[in-house]
């Protein structure tokens, strides 16, 4: 029997996951293999440990451990801001008129204000095992360079963040916090590595991609001795690490009887939906529950919905591993709108194969209905949502907007997964209706797509 369903489902913390979930292990189809760049055949953990610490490589390349267990010390850490609340979102619901139950899980509550912490601080602590000096990486709207500044000034380890071009310039305040934390901060594409003045010269003013700053990340590990790169999101390291989501999630729905029947997560590189999903996915794969998955994504950068499932680069610089993916090209640059960390050329490599594999669905959505539902949401359930949260909420909304029509007593679950607080840029222009849509044309995709490489 169910219990009397609280606004706000908090786990114990003896109820918090003590283990990771790794729904590569449980996947018919496994994601395809990593691909050498030069050699274009599957890439070995030693081969991965030249750019990312030797454990997470392991953790990268493993098809076959469902279950991975949390070191202690990351355990403790989580429990500064874990376990995040699964909140039923009453107030949303009474004011859509809807017979929809709506949850959504709320990964606001720290510094970084998204989830991005789960797994930064997972890297930052396999790094300092190592006995590593320092870190690079590549953010996009910020979260992740946020996230990953805190766990480096935790455990004392050196930060490089290279922030897309477009962000570093509509959000200083983010920007500002990572240096508060000792990050050094350099807007990409930049003129301090190769890449980026190789991109520069063919792309002058870029506005920049995830793609390009990711490249700049990786050269700059590569080169400084003590260093290694760590990734925000796309790797399926990230995808476990994140699957904590997921797991308090699911955990709180068994406690009170709660069975969605829709889960929907913001889709850019699939950290934050494939957290989400990722053990309730493990459900549906062994045949013990089902669910509908929803993956969410901007229109102007649609990868899933209108991208190429192929092998591509993950970056623009072309020096990182091949990943087979749904991809728009990796020198597919996107506009310089406000979905922020959702401007990525590719997918996860485990959620492209479970779209592909028809286990997951994918819209894409503007911009312009993006903050009308964020701001619907704000003035009701009273959390300012980040632009690429709000791409589920709009999505949630649609669908509770259904149930309204038909009568149907769905449940919905959504993510969401980072607060706005620093996307007042963004807000601005959309109150102030200066906000556009745009949406590339299939001539621009097909000029990118025709420069994948052959494998």
């Amino acid at each position: 029997m169910s219990k009397e369903i609280p606004y706000k489902i908090y786990l114990e913390e003896s109820e918090m996951p003590k283990q990771w979930y790794n729904v590569r292990a449980d996947m018919k189809n496994k994601p395809a293999p990593l691909l050498n760049p030069e050699t274009h055949k599957p890439m070995t953990v030693d081969e991965l440990s030249g750019v990312f610490c030797r454990e997470l490589a392991e953790q990268e390349l493993n098809d076959h451990d469902a279950y991975i267990d949390i070191p202690q010390e990351i355990l403790d850490f989580y429990k500064m801001y874990r376990p995040a609340p699964l909140v039923r979102a009453y107030c949303l619901e009474k004011a859509l008129g809807t017979p929809a139950k709506i949850y959504y899980k709320f990964e606001g509550n720290n510094t970084s204000g998204s989830h991005k912490l789960n797994s930064a601080i997972a890297q930052a602590y396999y790094a300092k095992k190592q006995g590593l000096k320092g870190v690079t990486t590549e953010t996009g709207a910020g979260q992740w360079g946020t996230a990953l500044s805190m766990a480096c000034a935790y455990l004392g380890l050196e930060c490089k963040v290279y922030m897309v071009k477009v962000s570093y310039e509509q959000k200083p305040f983010r920007r500002e916090v990572m240096r508060t934390y000792g990050a050094d901060v350099t807007p990409s594409p930049s003129d301090t590595t190769n890449i980026g003045r190789k991109i520069l010269e063919e792309f002058p003013g870029t506005t920049g991609s995830l793609g390009c700053a990711i490249s700049e990340a990786v050269e700059v590990a590569v080169g400084t001795e003590g260093y290694r790169y760590v990734l925000g999101s796309v790797l399926s390291q990230v995808l476990l690490h994140q699957s904590v989501i997921g797991l308090e999630s699911m955990i709180a729905c068994d406690k009170y009887g709660i069975k969605p029947d829709m889960i929907i997560g913001c889709a850019g590189g699939g950290s934050n939906l494939g957290g989400l999903i990722s053990p309730f996915m493990g459900r549906k794969l062994r045949g013990e529950a089902d669910y509908e998955f929803i993956a969410v994504e901007p229109a102007s950068c649609p990868s899933l919905t209108r991208g190429a499932y192929a092998y591509d680069f993950c970056d623009t610089g072309k020096v990182c591993p091949l990943q087979k993916m749904y991809t728009l090209g990796s020198g597919f640059i996107p506009s310089a709108n406000h979905a922020g960390g959702l401007r990525y050329h590719g997918m996860s490599g485990i959620v492209s194969q479970l779209y592909d594999d028809g286990l997951i669905t994918a819209r894409s959505v503007e911009q312009t209905s993006v903050f009308e539902a964020a701001q619907k949401f704000a003035r009701i359930e009273g959390i300012l949502p980040a632009p690429e949260s709000s791409h589920a909420i709009k999505v949630a909304i649609d669908e509770a907007m259904k149930c309204k029509e038909t009568g149907e007593e769905k449940t919905i679950l959504f993510g969401l997964t980072g607060t706005g607080y620093f996307d007042m840029v963004a807000y601005q222009k959309f109150n102030d209706g200066l906000m556009t849509d745009y949406i590339p044309t299939d001539d621009e995709i097909a000029k990118s797509l025709a420069k994948l490489p052959k494998i």
